[in-house]
């Protein structure tokens, strides 16, 4: 199912943290869990979906991709935790 969406993904709780945009969040996380793709995440092992915004343009997705990560860590982490304590992989909530 396509739908914009805003996500972190982590290596472990409080482990490295990557953000990033797309149109279709299941295919997206799909890649990343099996290093599909080439970059960050696949070199640093950042494959669980901790977080994520669904939104309902590309354009407020992108804009909202780009306040977060301008955001110190600490803030990222309160985000995360804020609907994820546990910092549990939310893929198969998402499927």
């Amino acid at each position: 199912m396509k739908q914009s969406a805003v996500y972190i993904l982590a290596s472990k709780k409080n482990g490295t943290l990557y953000i990033g945009v797309t149109s279709n969040l299941v295919k997206r996380i799909y890649e990343h869990k099996n290093h599909a793709v080439e970059g960050f995440s696949n070199q640093y092992d950042v494959t669980m979906l901790v977080w994520f915004e669904i939104y309902d343009t590309m354009e407020a997705a992108i804009s909202r991709e780009k306040v977060v990560k301008r955001w110190n860590r600490s803030w990222k982490i309160e985000l995360i935790e804020g609907k994820n304590f546990d910092w549990k992989d939310l893929y198969e909530e998402i499927l």
